[in-house]
């Protein structure tokens, strides 16, 4: 184990590693439900939705071994968000289309998951991919980190720890609670739910104030922070609002409905169907999720090695090759068990702070992804106040990149701004990036200083002025 993981020469053990994989294991443990909600309109208990529940737990699995095999690597791998409700999008149009069931429609986008994965495979092998990293200027890769801290806290204070009255409609802390005039005029508004959004708010802040003062005397202090959280909440739920935080294994199945997935989703990759779809659209499709999600995939692995450390002088991470093909498999194995493309998930920063640094903790949190077809129920009574917890501390550390920002040149401040403003507002990692490389290009070239900018960097500009203004 040491000398394929390289413990010593990460300053890490064992014990490190396990308790990193765990902590990034609970913090994005959400996914397990939620993917397939999103994927299926939340027709939960379907044969559609116990499909995609596998395959997102499968999927996760096999895509953080490869991280952890091929690049050793601390990070984890799951369906990405928003390519998800991307995904549910394209798979409604293609029911408007076609005139064919969801079921079958689902089986038609996995179809264009398959291509990207293969595409990306491809690419990754013939070093494409690396010279996108590359050619992503300096001063914009040092300004990922932080501006994934952002969107960390912007999640962690908003849609993960949505609270929904009766009516269905959604209230967030930041927004909601704190953006209210008067408390009484939020609880007029929200009725028997405010008691729920006063619980959540409290834990969130107990566990980051717990996170924050055991970090510095324990190692898994993020870990056991997030405990405190949790058990803050189940006592809450028990004392303040009457309900058995527990209830829900009672009548929990714990057996996988692998039946369900054989006939929805493991392998039912519907090519005959794609010719219907359009070839303009489907070239659309294939390329509009190439590039959110080949630059998802590459922000989230350079700000997150960058909070590690792992970056060279040049702001290049090592084995970034063979993280990029983790990804591209990843993506290969979800389209053909049943899921949306697979990325590497900016939870794993909760990983590192815990002091994850190696393969071994990605290793971790892929047999827990992989014993989740077993044991989901458990993971899904984690409160989500409890991971928002851990989300704001993480997104806090991460904005200490700031300091690597030369804040006296201003042609390098405007676009690593406009993409820390970008990223937590719009969600897209790889869309906020877009707009820092098309705001560096054009402050360039109107100052004239046109061999600061390579042709590669030219080139992802327009490419992502098309898929702004032009894609359709």
């Amino acid at each position: 184990m040491e000398k394929f993981f390289k413990l010593k020469e990460n300053n890490t053990t064992v014990r490190t590693e396990l308790v990193a994989g765990l902590t990034t294991f609970f913090t994005m443990a959400y996914i397990i439900n939620l993917n397939p909600n999103l994927l299926t309109g939340f027709d939960v208990g379907s044969s559609l939705w116990n499909g995609v529940f596998l395959a997102t737990c499968i999927s996760a699995c096999v895509g953080t071994l490869c991280m952890a095999f091929l690049a050793n690597k601390p990070f984890a791998m799951a369906p990405g968000m928003g390519t998800n409700t991307f995904f549910a999008v394209v798979v409604a149009n293609i029911v408007t289309i076609t005139g064919t069931s969801y079921v079958q429609s689902f089986q038609t986008a996995l179809c264009i998951i398959f291509l990207e994965g293969v595409i990306f495979l491809i690419l990754t092998l013939l070093n494409v991919r690396e010279k996108i990293v590359e050619a992503i200027p300096l001063s914009i890769r040092l300004g990922i980190s932080p501006a994934i801290g952002l969107m960390l806290m912007n999640i962690g204070f908003g849609s993960n720890v949505g609270v929904y009255d009766d009516e269905g409609n959604a209230y967030y802390v930041m927004a909601d609670f704190f953006g209210a005039l008067t408390p009484s005029t939020i609880e007029a508004e929200m009725g028997e739910s405010y008691k729920l959004m006063v619980l959540t708010v409290v834990t969130m802040f107990i566990g980051l104030f717990a996170i924050i003062a055991l970090t510095r005397m324990i190692r898994g202090g993020v870990l056991v922070g997030m405990l405190v959280a949790s058990i803050v909440y189940w006592a809450g739920e028990a004392i303040f609002l009457g309900t058995n935080p527990f209830a829900s294994l009672a009548t929990a199945s714990f057996v996988p409905p692998f039946a369900d997935m054989a006939s929805t989703t493991l392998f039912k990759l519907d090519f005959a169907s794609l010719p219907k779809i359009g070839w303009l659209t489907l070239i659309t499709v294939v390329i509009t999720y190439c590039i959110i999600d080949m630059f998802d995939t590459i922000g989230t692995l350079v700000g997150t090695a960058q909070r590690a450390g792992m970056l060279d002088k040049e702001g290049n991470m090592p084995q970034m090759k063979e993280a990029l093909a983790a990804d591209a498999v990843g993506t290969v194995v979800g389209s053909l068990t049943g899921t949306s493309t697979i990325t590497t998930f900016i939870e794993s920063a909760s990983g590192v702070e815990a002091g994850g640094r190696t393969g071994l903790a990605a290793v971790t949190t892929a047999i827990l992804f992989g014993l989740s077809i077993f044991l989901a129920p458990i993971a899904a009574i984690i409160p989500a106040a409890a991971t928002s917890s851990v989300l704001i501390y993480v997104g806090i550390l991460m904005l200490s990149g700031l300091k690597n920002l030369n804040f006296e040149k201003l042609t390098d401040l405007a676009p690593i701004f406009i993409m820390l403003i970008a990223m937590p507002i719009s969600g897209s990692i790889g869309n906020a990036i877009g707009l820092a490389l098309v705001t560096h290009t054009f402050i360039k070239y109107l100052l004239g200083q046109f061999k600061e900018v390579s042709k590669l960097t030219l080139i992802l500009s327009i490419v992502f002025l098309v898929k702004f203004f032009l894609a359709v």
